[in-house]
């Protein structure tokens, strides 16, 4: 992994014992106080746990650390170079459009409305490219450029601006376990994403268990059970029933076990199927009665190739959730990239992590500069 991270020493907070329902289970769970609502309540052994084929070691008492995790300023170069290779190739079919335009030509009319094309195309929405093209007149008219390559290096600058806001840490470590809620819909790359976080947080020492709270399609917990057996990662399971539980069950045994970060995939939903937005929001509310103050993390999994449906599920799933952060998939080469600045002018959501491939490693911190020099041809 390339990411580096900063440790800051906090107190150890103090967790409450793990659920009835798992002490069964796991000998280490002592017991704990019944669930105020109905709507929590989990009957016993109701779920299944997945143990990894090599146990994990027991956890050890220590204050917990808060890491950061953050898009690196210093890389060895031959990985960032391999990593910037790939981004770039990935958002080719954009960065073609835009550089061709500074080639050749002078700064006039036509060369605002062949960039205004071409940022429309590359998915950035009309908001967004209406915002760049007025900043862009406005830098070109104070800063008195007179070079199209002037006026690709303005553009940069403006589209990193926009950008940077989205670009924020991870931050760990706040409570143990840290619970995070992972939402998509089928598609996007949800449980693959969450394979690979995994393993991204185990580079930080971080130990993880993971809920398979997609009971609705029986491919997403086998999907999530190997990526936990190639992780050396628990999963709590179940054949069928409510997800609520499921993901219950695994906010106990994460803080039983003393783990670090729980994930908890939940079944992928259009935002239009509204009832099932609800069940949704329902587990948010069980998560919270599992633990005070989670969910920590609420993570919505986009598929960059959806274009402006990406933008609407943002909107819809913020709506219903409240979003703290987004995981951008598949931008590995038809993505056009454009709808990261779509996103920054409507709805500026945190992108933690952008994906370009397949390997464990492609999926990485989000930079808006390193973005915004392979959406430039940089």
């Amino acid at each position: 992994m390339f990411s580096f991270f900063k440790r800051f020493k906090g107190s150890k907070e103090s967790d409450s014992a793990a659920d009835e329902s798992l002490a069964a289970q796991d000998a280490a769970a002592p017991e704990a106080a019944p669930v105020p609502s109905a709507e929590a309540a989990v009957p016993p052994a109701t779920s299944t746990i997945i143990e990894p084929q090599q146990p994990e070691p027991a956890p050890q008492d220590a204050a917990l650390d808060t890491i950061e995790i953050v898009p690196p300023p210093v890389q060895d170069a031959g990985a960032k170079r391999t990593w910037l290779t790939r981004l770039k190739s990935g958002l080719s079919k954009t960065s073609s459009s835009l550089t061709g335009i500074f080639v050749g030509t002078k700064i006039d009319e036509e060369l605002y409305e062949e960039l205004e094309t071409a940022l429309l195309m590359s998915d950035a929405g009309v908001e967004a490219t209406e915002f760049l093209l007025e900043s862009l007149r406005e830098k070109v008219r104070s800063e008195r450029l007179t070079d199209p390559q002037q006026v690709k290096t303005a553009l940069r600058t403006l589209l990193v601006e926009l950008l940077k806001p989205l670009e924020k840490s991870l931050m760990l470590g706040r409570a143990q376990p840290l619970v995070m809620m992972i939402a998509g819909v089928n598609g996007a790359g949800k449980t693959t994403s969450i394979g690979k976080l995994a393993k991204h947080l185990q580079s930080f020492d971080q130990s993880v268990l993971l809920a398979a709270g997609d009971t609705f399609r029986a491919a997403a917990r086998e999907q999530l059970a190997v990526w936990g057996q190639r992780n050396n990662v628990t999963v709590v399971a179940q054949e069928s029933g409510d997800p609520a539980a499921v993901i219950f069950d695994a906010v106990g045994a994460a803080r039983a076990r003393k783990i670090d970060v729980m994930m908890a995939d939940t079944a992928g939903r259009l935002p239009t199927q509204l009832h099932l937005m609800e069940e949704l929001r329902k587990v948010k509310r069980v998560i919270g009665k599992a633990q005070d103050g989670a969910p920590h993390e609420v993570l919505l999994v986009i598929d960059a190739n959806t274009g402006q449906n990406a933008l609407t599920q943002v909107k819809a799933f913020d709506d219903a959730l409240g979003l703290t952060g987004l995981i951008v998939t598949k931008l590995d080469g038809t993505a056009k990239g454009g709808i990261l600045a779509a996103i920054a002018r409507q709805r500026p959501i945190p992108v933690y992590f952008i994906g370009v491939g397949e390997k464990v490693e492609d999926l990485q911190p989000f930079s808006a500069e390193e973005f915004s020099d392979a959406l430039l041809g940089g």
